[in-house]
């Protein structure tokens, strides 16, 4: 057998090998574009405004009452709400309040806010803050 005889046999021929690479480039084309799309999608979009919610604390003031402490940060003028909770032991949600924040010139604010409960709460916590 000759060296001719074994490519073709094995389907190692120069047609095949530019077959090969012609679609591992036409992948590697079509990989890179997909990758350029989704940085450009997810990463350099920055249309969408930012908002960020930190609970700092939380004091229990009495058998029906929580205050709640947290860092709101909003885009300046933006108006934002937020819903929060208290807790009992046996995390059954015993308070529960939407609060509407004003729009101010600063980006992030620190909030206290008093949430009345039903029985006795043992946390105070954000529950989701969205733009309004």
């Amino acid at each position: 057998m000759t060296r001719d005889d074994l490519a073709i046999r094995y389907g190692r021929t120069r047609v095949n090998s530019r077959r090969t690479r012609l679609v591992a480039l036409v992948t590697a084309a079509v990989f890179a574009v997909v990758l350029v799309g989704w940085v450009v999608w997810a990463g350099l979009d920055n249309s969408s405004a930012e908002l960020e919610a930190k609970d700092t604390g939380h004091t229990v003031i009495d058998e029906h009452s929580v205050s709640i402490d947290f860092l709101l940060t909003v885009p300046r003028g933006s108006t934002a709400s937020c819903a929060l909770q208290a807790q009992s032991a046996k995390f059954a949600i015993v308070g529960w309040k939407i609060v509407d924040i004003p729009a101010s010139d600063k980006a992030t604010r620190g909030i206290t806010e008093t949430i009345r409960t039903t029985e006795q709460s043992v946390t105070g916590l954000i529950y989701r803050c969205w733009l309004t």
